[in-house]
């Protein structure tokens, strides 16, 4: 069990990307439901759909930028597909709050705007937590700890794997030229 120290200093660490996490969140709250505003004329269902998009790019970069700046960066196309990917799990929770108000409780788009924006709320929070979780453990990886880390993240996957497949081919060759000094230097000495 962790101590009160140790459970401190993690929320210590915690809290700036939180908060940066948590204005993000906010700035683009305000432009969803915005955009979701707009659009419903077109279908609420519809209208989430395309003020997610919209917004989850625009997440990605402010989070990458800032939020989890000093994190380890990886590959755009790697943090981006995970970073979308889950923006579509946390689309669905959204959705599926809002479509459980069309559809499970019947309120329509003409009459019943304001409940459909409460759906909305309380989609968005459940979505939030689950993506703030979902980017600190997946697509934001942890800040290097000895600073070898980040050098590596930075290559490509391929390039990575072959770069640690030669280090350990020199590796294994010193290893044995080392070993045949020894073992020929034993020789020479059991000759003489």
């Amino acid at each position: 069990m962790p101590s009160a120290s140790t459970l401190t200093e993690r929320l210590r660490h915690l809290a700036p990307e939180a908060i940066a996490f948590g204005v993000i969140g906010a700035g683009n709250t305000l432009l969803y439901m915005a955009i979701t505003w707009a659009a419903l004329p077109i279908g609420a269902v519809k209208a989430s759909v395309i003020a997610t998009i919209v917004t989850t790019t625009l997440a990605y970069f402010a989070n990458r930028y800032w939020t989890y700046r000093h994190h380890t960066r990886t590959a755009l196309r790697r943090e981006y597909t995970l970073f979308f990917g889950f923006n579509l799990v946390g689309m669905v929770i959204q959705s599926g709050m809002v479509a459980l108000g069309k559809y499970g409780f019947g309120l329509t788009e003409e009459h019943d705007e304001l409940a459909f924006m409460g759906f909305t709320v309380i989609g968005i929070v459940i979505a939030t937590v689950f993506r703030f979780w979902a980017y600190r453990t997946f697509v934001f990886l942890k800040p290097p700890v000895d600073g070898h880390e980040a050098d590596l993240a930075d290559l490509d996957a391929v390039a990575g794997l072959a770069e640690l497949s030669a280090e350990a081919e020199l590796s294994a060759e010193a290893e044995l030229n080392a070993e045949a000094q020894l073992t020929g230097g034993a020789q020479l000495d059991a000759t003489r």
